[in-house]
């Protein structure tokens, strides 16, 4: 799949706070698959409690063997009673539910035993489209109401940003809403040409605690 590039395993110390990208995972033309830790990123999340990941102990090795076998048991398992609704919301291309690594990159590998997702930085092909979702909420607290699902929503990349010179943030009607998941907020910036989004999922409880988003290239 030409739109997807590396994916990032990002680890965070849980809801609300900051996603450092651990490790990239990267597939050759043919058809391996290695992961190795970003090390800087690592010295940096260890100090909020990272440890390596389980299948992934040492943090100097590029791994080769069993990577997307090891990675890819998080994804959900096809004999599941509501495996028709989980590939509908994550726009999952039928003829690709096969592959471990188009799966992680488009279902993001979510559990929710664990602080680990698997961001894709994907490139802006023609037809491209993919769910991420808005970071922030919690900080906001913006009323429920503000948005519904099916809702565009508009977009600014934030050169000025201290954290992440691709940051891009979302608003409605002048509203700023949060941000656009790091590694996801990449593509952004790889073309001028103008992207969709569209509200796909929310949570709320009063405030929106979870929004999530449909990107599409034009």
């Amino acid at each position: 799949m030409k739109a997807i590039g590396n994916i990032y395993l990002t680890w965070r110390t849980g809801r609300g706070s900051s996603r450092f990208p651990v490790g990239t995972i990267k597939k050759s033309a043919t058809g391996g698959v290695r992961f190795q830790y970003n090390k800087e990123v690592v010295a940096k999340a260890q100090v909020h409690g990272f440890v390596p990941y389980e299948g992934f102990p040492d943090l100097d090795k590029v791994y080769t063997e069993n990577v997307i076998d090891i990675f890819g048991q998080r994804l959900i398992r096809n004999e599941r009673n509501d495996v028709q609704d989980f590939y509908k919301f994550w726009g999952i291309d039928l003829s690709y539910k096969e592959d471990k690594f188009y799966m992680l990159a488009y279902t993001q590998g979510l559990l929710p035993t664990d602080n680990y997702e698997f961001l894709a930085d994907f490139n802006p092909i023609k037809g491209l489209g993919f769910i991420t979702e808005i970071t922030g909420l919690s900080h906001h607290k913006i009323p429920s109401d503000t948005i519904k699902i099916g809702d565009r929503l508009q977009y600014q990349i934030d050169t000025k940003n201290e954290f992440d010179k691709n940051a891009v943030k979302v608003l409605t009607q002048g509203i700023i809403l949060g941000y656009i998941k790091t590694i996801h907020c990449r593509i952004f910036s790889k073309t001028k040409r103008p992207f969709n989004l569209t509200v796909h999922g929310i949570e709320k409880n009063g405030v929106l605690n979870r929004v999530f988003l449909k990107v599409d290239t034009f």
